[in-house]
């Protein structure tokens, strides 16, 4: 292929991660060659977790561009226009946004970028010393730099995911077929704003009544969302960049520390949630078919008949419980993996003790290649820049990031204010005296 043709960022996948690296660079970097590969026709965001009455945990803008791109006519405010609804969307003094609307504003985006190849996937990826070559499902292509934006994979421990099937299944599988709980016992494992949608809609017969309802945590109780003001300061590219530059001990003691801060269940779900437990058994009194088990951590799973004897063990005193159930549903999150495309460079790629890859500031991969053509990454540095890495509150300020570092020129000026938090030690304080 001729340079003319040579890509200067090819991105594998267009989730909204990468979605919002194509919507900048359609937008304020024209003159960039860009094209994201996305293997489905449709972007659809967490099909299998499409629920009703389920929301974001951020707000909604935090889209694809606004926080660095506030003309693009990519943002969420645009897609409100362009749908003709936006002063019914005011009207409705929503803080978040349905993941059912995010869904269709990110499916709305894709659609009207060129560079963004919907259907297409990636099959394989070479390198030579003229960079990347890319064969996709109606070509090749060659890329100075790639962005890996592919997503993570349901993650079930390794006791239930020789059992995986119809009734043994990930969260983010619930929605994508119909399924049945009428007279069923129904257990979730997991204690997060995942596990809390299934319950509640279980609760409601969203899936028909189920004969008993469990839901189990290792948690030591089903906790909020922390979301304060002071909170939120984490999820600022002031501290990111800080956090980048921490030993790598303290930023893993450090991510520790924040969990609730991005992984903990909405006041307001927690809210619904005992609201509709107060109603139904203590007011209209039905007996109580549902529960909740927390402090509990999941350590067997076994067939039984055709359903499953789930053996979990109490935090308090390591007694072990066993719960029967027709269905078991793991609401245990997402693990890191490489597309398969990916495998033959997989080597060359650092990993840290938690074998994720390794991110340098501009969330470029540290690994044995040339320092002319490099392989970024999104939602794949947790360890690395933070707890606001896998969430959306960043996306738009990472891919502004990532694109000033392709293009080598601040395209969007990401300086900012020192906030009210000094995050760092900075050597001795000098107090001003009162003249």
């Amino acid at each position: 292929m001729s340079d003319s043709t040579v890509l200067d960022l090819a991105g594998l996948g267009a989730g909204p991660f990468n979605l919002s690296i194509a919507a900048l660079a359609d937008s304020h970097l024209p003159q960039l060659a860009t094209r994201f590969f996305e293997r489905r026709h449709d972007p659809v965001w967490h099909p299998g977790l499409m629920l009703p009455d389920t929301h974001l945990q951020t707000g909604f803008l935090k889209d694809l561009v606004t926080a660095v791109a506030p003309d693009s006519p990519h943002s969420f405010l645009s897609y409100l226009v362009a749908h003709r609804r936006f002063y019914r969307f005011l009207n409705t003094e929503l803080g978040t946004v349905s993941r059912a609307e995010f869904s269709d504003y990110l499916v709305w985006a894709a659609r009207r970028l060129e560079n963004v190849c919907l259907g297409e996937a990636v099959r394989e990826v070479e390198l030579d010393d003229a960079g990347f070559r890319l064969r996709t499902d109606t070509g090749n292509h060659r890329a100075r730099h790639l962005c890996l934006g592919t997503g993570k994979r349901p993650w079930l421990p390794s006791f239930a995911d020789a059992l995986r099937g119809p009734h043994c299944l990930h969260a983010a599988e619930i929605a994508r077929t119909p399924r049945d709980f009428s007279g069923r016992r129904v257990v979730i494992v997991g204690g997060g704003q995942s596990g809390a949608d299934i319950f509640l809609n279980a609760l409601r017969g969203h899936w028909g009544q189920p004969r008993e309802l469990h839901w189990v945590s290792r948690r030591r109780n089903f906790e909020p969302l922390d979301e304060t003001a002071f909170t939120n300061e984490y999820f600022t590219p002031h501290y990111t960049r800080g956090f980048h530059d921490l030993p790598r001990e303290v930023r893993e003691r450090e991510v520790a520390a924040q969990k609730l801060a991005s992984d903990g269940i909405t006041p307001a779900a927690l809210q619904m949630l005992y609201r509709e437990l107060y109603h139904r058994f203590d007011v209209l009194g039905e007996p109580r078919w549902a529960r909740l088990y927390p402090h509990r951590e999941a350590t067997a799973l076994e067939r039984n008949g055709l359903g499953f004897t789930l053996t979990t063990r109490h935090g308090l005193n390591a007694s072990p419980e066993r719960f029967v159930a027709d269905v078991v549903i793991f609401a245990t999150g997402f693990c890191s993996h490489l597309p398969d495309c990916l495998m033959p460079l997989a080597e060359r790629f650092e990993r840290d003790a938690h074998g994720e890859l390794v991110l340098g500031p501009h969330f470029e991969v540290c690994w044995e290649g040339p320092a002319a053509h490099r392989l970024y990454a999104v939602n794949a540095g947790r360890h690395s820049h933070g707890i606001a890495e896998p969430q959306l509150s960043l996306m738009a300020w990472r891919s502004a990031t990532i694109l000033n570092h392709v293009a080598d020129r601040d395209v969007f000026d990401l300086n900012e204010d020192d906030g009210p938090i000094a995050w760092h030690a900075s050597g001795e304080q000098r107090w001003a005296q009162a003249i």
